[in-house]
């Protein structure tokens, strides 16, 4: 497995090609479009993009390129919350979080990870 070693939100991110996201940047703009391809470093690359900027104007786009490092947020597809990344799997699957059953560096881990969230629309 080639992406094992990446986070959620760059998995996501990988899991909606071919869909349409919407992108907020650092600026304040707000690209939504087709995702066509992203890197692992969360670059991305859209077509057929509406861009909407921080004044209201809106523009399109047939294909835009967006550095990873300047996207604030990404909006993906509902569908997605049923993605395989997100099941637990194994014989320890089903059981809660376990806060507090480990000891040490493992237990404060657990907590950073589960406070992750990321953003649908329908």
């Amino acid at each position: 497995m080639a992406n094992a070693g990446l986070g959620v939100p760059v998995k996501l991110l990988h899991e909606s090609l071919g869909h349409i996201i919407t992108v907020e940047v650092k600026t304040g703009q707000l690209y939504r479009g087709k995702l066509a391809e992203a890197e692992d470093n969360m670059n991305i690359f859209m077509r057929d993009a509406t861009v909407t900027g921080r004044d209201g104007r809106v523009s399109q786009l047939d294909q835009v390129y967006i550095r990873g490092s300047m996207i604030r947020f990404f909006i993906v597809p509902d569908m997605l919350k049923n993605a395989p990344m997100f099941r637990r799997s194994g014989p320890n699957g089903m059981r809660g979080k376990g806060i507090g059953t480990a000891r040490g560096r493992a237990t404060i881990m657990r907590g950073v990870f589960s406070s992750f969230h990321f953003q649908t629309y329908h």
